[in-house]
């Protein structure tokens, strides 16, 4: 898995970090002023990418935290089977099991392309290009 470092206080809402070794998508940020000799501190909440858990986290502003490299790739979905999707990776023409999301059942089709991400050697498919 790659990673690069960041501080914190350059996070934004909607940017992705690891929180308890979990890539999360931050969903909340509050800052709080620093005392006379102290440092500036973050209070992060942020949802898991892969099972949609809470974590939460405090930083201060100079921590310096891991963000998960993700990439997005196309695919075409060639069977369902169930709650379980077979992709060929476009590019490469890799398949691949992929869960469906709740929010796509009965939206995936074989023959649909879809986008998915590749996230800590898993794939998980973000959305349906032609539904």
């Amino acid at each position: 898995m790659e990673f690069r470092h960041e501080e914190v206080a350059s996070l934004k809402v909607g940017r992705y970090m690891m929180m308890d070794g979990k890539p999360c998508e931050v969903k909340d940020m509050e800052w709080s002023a620093p005392g006379k000799h102290g440092h500036a501190k973050y209070r992060v909440t942020g949802i898991d990418i892969l099972t949609g858990s809470k974590h939460m986290g405090i930083y201060t502003s100079h921590d310096s935290v891991e963000v998960p490299i993700i990439e997005k790739k196309t695919g075409q979905v060639l069977s369902i089977t169930g709650d379980k999707a077979q992709v060929m990776d476009m590019t490469t023409y890799e398949t691949f099991d992929a869960v469906i999301p709740e929010e796509f059942h009965g939206k995936l089709q074989p023959n649909s392309e879809v986008i998915f991400w590749e996230i800590m050697d898993q794939k998980v498919i973000k959305q349906v290009k032609n539904a």
